[in-house]
């Protein structure tokens, strides 16, 4: 986990610099770091984006402590997987992860609201999307199983077109990374998840 150091350790002054309590964590992989108007876009949460670079949710869950552990939010929302599938890691050791970073954020956080975004398709990645939805498939049924304040946050279907292929103009044109009108599609989804907590 050594190659993540110097963007933890950007991570750490950034949240050190806030102006402000971060009542909405972002923490996840690139598809978070480089979202440029997450600020602007949930301005009203008072959100800290703890995105870094081809992080895994192994990473996320090694980091877990070190970047969460400062904060007192509100809600957690995370994106991570899709890296660890691209790294060739099977699904069901991606659902352990899963089950490990959940365990961290209970033990820290208590039942707080945390949604899961769905592993995204990508062009990129096409040639294992078995391997995508299949661990979406079980990611979402273990926060079914689980209950209580975590959601499957689905933004896969949303990003796909009739015949279930990823819309290219969701994606920036390496077929991976998500571009702008893929991020107003997240905010929407996103906001839609946010609105269901205050009912």
């Amino acid at each position: 986990m050594n190659w993540y150091e110097n963007e933890i350790q950007r991570l750490e002054k950034e949240a050190g610099q806030l102006s402000y309590e971060p009542r909405l964590i972002f923490y996840g992989s690139s598809s978070i770091r480089l979202w440029d108007s997450l600020y602007e876009d949930f301005a009203a949460f008072h959100p800290l984006n703890l995105g870094f670079g081809g992080s895994t949710l192994a990473a996320c869950d090694w980091f877990f402590d070190r970047l969460l552990s400062p904060h007192h939010p509100d809600t957690i929302i995370v994106y991570a997987g899709d890296n660890d599938l691209g790294d060739g890691r099977h699904p069901e050791e991606i659902f352990i992860f899963f089950q490990q970073l959940v365990a961290r954020i209970r033990g820290l956080f208590g039942d707080i609201p945390c949604g899961y975004i769905s592993i995204k398709p990508s062009i990129t990645r096409w040639n294992i999307v078995d391997s995508i939805r299949y661990t979406n498939d079980i990611i979402e049924k273990e926060i079914k199983r689980l209950g209580g304040n975590l959601r499957f946050i689905n933004v896969y279907h949303r990003m796909t077109d009739n015949s279930g292929y990823p819309k290219r103009d969701f994606l920036d044109p390496d077929g991976l990374h998500i571009s702008q009108k893929g991020y107003a599609l997240w905010k929407e989804v996103i906001q839609e998840y946010l609105d269901s907590l205050k009912k």
